[in-house]
């Protein structure tokens, strides 16, 4: 195997863990707001850490999507 291919392979796996956790705070956002009493500091950090999740797994699709030149 190419360094190239464990490289690809090791963001593949890492983009899916993140969109993972990206789901995963969704549904844990989702829980909060529906509570009588929502912590809004706490749904904050939450959307904050789905924001650089979010920049993350673009950043890998963008590294993983080869440029095409029409």
């Amino acid at each position: 195997m190419a360094s190239n291919d464990i490289d690809e392979r090791e963001a593949l796996l890492e983009l899916e863990r993140l969109r993972q956790e990206h789901r995963d705070l969704d549904v844990a956002i989702d829980a909060l707001v529906s509570m009588p009493v929502a912590d809004r500091l706490q749904i904050q950090r939450l959307k904050k850490r789905k924001l650089i999740l979010r920049d993350r797994i673009a950043f890998l699709d963008d590294l993983l999507t080869p440029d095409i030149i029409a």
